[in-house]
């Protein structure tokens, strides 16, 4: 079993700073791309941010310059530096991550979500 949990949510006014974190752990053999998706109510889930296990990080267009994704492979941990935030980055960030629990093959984990509010 694997599971990812998330923390770090909250309320924010807009101009304002928070700090994602998402923890995996479980039965991991190894752990490649990580990354953070949202979904605001009424829209589909988009791409916030992934980053490989090397370190090579992709951005959605709407953060790009105002959100940096980094992580820590020796506690399985990915963060989500967020700055300059504005309304309509309100919010469920959901953590997701290809991991395989055995040399062969993977799978695509998501975390439960949390709900980042920036208020106007």
């Amino acid at each position: 079993q694997v599971q990812l949990v998330e923390s770090g949510g909250g309320l924010v006014q807009a101009g304002g700073s928070l700090r994602l974190s998402c923890v995996a752990s479980g039965s991991i053999f190894s752990i490649n791309t990580m990354g953070w998706y949202r979904q605001a109510p009424g829209k589909q889930r988009e791409l916030v941010a992934a980053i490989t296990s090397i370190g090579n990080t992709n951005y959605g267009d709407s953060v790009k310059g105002r959100f940096t994704i980094s992580r820590d492979n020796t506690k399985n941990t990915v963060y989500l530096q967020m700055n300059s935030l504005k309304p309509e980055d309100t919010a469920v960030y959901y953590c997701a991550a290809s991991i395989s629990t055995t040399r062969y093959g993977k799978s695509d984990y998501w975390g439960q979500g949390t709900q980042v509010t920036v208020s106007s």
